[in-house]
């Protein structure tokens, strides 16, 4: 039983951690993607699941976004 209990407490300790690395992952490749030219910013902007407010242009929202994501500041988007 008490094998069991501790299958069950590491599942649910390990299940959330490579969830968010899986999304982090997914968050960076489309930042790296979006500023090698792979994809333009409409498409980055849908991958990334943000909302395109009309207000700011498209690139504009991808360029903040991803900033937050590259510790050097120095990179373009």
């Amino acid at each position: 039983m008490k094998y069991l209990f501790v299958v069950f407490y590491l599942f649910f300790l390990i299940y959330p951690a490579e969830a968010v690395t899986t999304k982090m992952f997914k968050v960076l490749d489309t930042c790296a993607r979006y500023r090698l030219g792979e994809i333009n910013a409409n498409e980055a902007i849908e991958k990334l699941k943000l909302k395109n407010s009309s207000i700011s242009q498209p690139k504009d929202l991808v360029k903040k976004y991803c900033s937050v994501f590259t510790p050097n500041e120095k990179i373009e988007f």
